[in-house]
């Protein structure tokens, strides 16, 4: 299918921004806000963020082949064509931010792409890779790398809707009330998936209520056929899902729900195998995928699966074969015999005690041990969660304990401590490299080792050296 067009002058129309200069026919290739990743035929926005100003970098921009910018406020000097070039096409509008956005809403309502958004504190990458692959096998799916899920980063992510696939799966990041029911405001999904309410991002809130308020802006503007999928095992979820104006189906483990897994066999390493019952009957399903956390968030994805009228037997097969995202609970035998869970990409307190329940619940192994890098954003709380998370890495039974990070972590080894770890299984250093060195002589051949950190903590340097060291 022919590429959805953009021109100079759909720009203009769609921001209602001022054309300065140049020519509204002129085609956009692709959008970029990084000057440096420019090539010939691009537009440039210029960002203002926090830390640095695009205005600054327009010039170089159309240095490096840019067709034109949009702008806010209109320069004092227009910038010029080389001798015997058009002009570079120029637009100027109040906020380019909201301009990106407008124009990211505009592709995505042209584009003809059913969009499913999925939001939550723990799963949401996980849960939205899962959606892509169970709808891939019948529709061009489209999903948002990585963690392009903000204010900037999902519209650059619509953006590529150009190209109409036919569903668009993204996922949609907070820290602040406001958040979501922007990121709604641009994408405006058919599908809202609501995974879950936990701690991450404390720090920017009152209390996990707080936090669940500002995610349920995900319910906010529905249209009558919307669908609403929520997890009927979170009651701070359960308690919101009322306002919803469109149609709501629930996914769950303990509680009852539209899809729910019972009776559920945890594996440990295996990963999770289940009686799935659905409205359209029951199947039994496997899943590679550690815990019971991404159990949930493959329930979640079957819920959205039936939307679409994907058939029990092809979301069995695809479920067998999935496979977790990178630095997301991958789980790693490395030559050198020793068995690795890579989930350094990020940890809040309840995901922290997830995967400590898949170590607890993982056999075979000659000892378990855990390297955990301090959980950020957790302000006034960072302490008391810590706490409650040492006390969990105690009860899971772990042979040695390394803790990363300033006094959070301090803390968390502390409460260990106390649970009843011993003092030689468990240690505390402050930054990354020496968790590495401290990791690598304390392991052996035949041990099971968890990492899992905030990315801030930079404990993946820990996985990359255990790699290196057992290849």
């Amino acid at each position: 299918m022919e590429r959805l067009p953009l021109t100079a002058g759909d720009i203009a129309a769609v921001t209602g921004g001022r054309l300065l200069q140049g020519d509204a026919g002129n085609a956009i290739d692709r959008i970029a806000i990084d000057s440096r990743s420019i090539a010939a035929g691009d537009f440039f926005i210029a960002i203002r963020g926090e830390r640095f100003d695009g205005q600054h970098f327009v010039g170089d921009a159309l240095a490096r082949g840019a067709i034109g910018a949009l702008i806010q406020p209109a320069a004092s000097e227009l910038p010029a064509a080389e001798k015997g070039a058009a002009p570079p096409v120029v637009i100027a509008v109040p906020d380019t931010t909201i301009a990106l956005q407008q124009i990211a809403r505009d592709v995505r309502r042209r584009s003809g792409a059913r969009v499913v958004a999925i939001t939550g504190s723990a799963g949401k990458t996980t849960t939205k890779e899962v959606v892509a692959e169970f709808l891939s096998g019948r529709y061009q799916v489209f999903r948002n790398k990585g963690n392009l899920n903000n204010h900037i980063g999902l519209p650059l992510s619509l953006l590529e809707l150009r190209s109409r696939p036919q569903v668009a799966v993204v996922e949609l990041g907070m820290n602040h009330p406001g958040e979501i029911r922007t990121l709604v405001g641009i994408a405006e999904p058919e599908v809202r998936v609501w995974t879950n309410v936990g701690d991450a991002h404390l720090g920017f809130f009152e209390s996990a209520e707080t936090i669940a308020d500002a995610k349920a802006e995900i319910l906010e503007n529905a249209r009558r056929d919307d669908v609403l999928v929520a997890n009927a095992d979170d009651r701070r979820i359960a308690a919101r899902t009322r306002s919803f104006a469109g149609r709501v189906v629930t996914f769950g483990i303990g509680q009852l729900a539209d899809v729910r897994a019972t009776p559920v066999e945890e594996r440990g390493l295996e990963g999770t195998r289940a009686t799935v019952r659905t409205p359209i009957g029951d199947v039994a399903l496997e899943t590679p995928l550690l815990g019971l956390g991404n159990l949930a968030n493959v329930l979640a994805a079957t819920a959205v699966a039936l939307q679409f009228e994907i058939p029990l037997d092809e979301i069995k097969a695809r479920a067998a074969t999935l496979k977790p995202a990178h630095r997301r609970g991958e789980l790693l035998r490395l030559p050198g015999g020793i068995t690795l869970i890579d989930d350094s990409y990020n940890s809040s307190p309840a995901a922290l005690r997830r995967a400590l329940h898949t170590l607890e619940t993982a056999t075979g192994s000659a000892r378990k041990i855990a390297v955990l890098g301090e959980m950020l954003e957790l302000g006034a709380h960072a302490v008391r969660l810590h706490e409650e998370c040492g006390a969990a890495a105690a009860a899971a039974g772990l042979d040695l304990l390394i803790t990363v990070g300033g006094p959070p972590a301090r803390a968390l080894a502390d409460a260990a401590l106390r649970a009843g770890m011993r003092d030689s299984a468990v240690s505390h250093v402050t930054g990354s490299t020496e968790a590495a060195a401290l990791a690598l002589e304390r392991t052996r051949p035949g041990d099971l080792v968890l990492v899992k950190g905030s990315r801030g903590i930079g404990t993946d340097v820990v996985v990359d050296r255990l790699k290196a060291e057992y290849a």
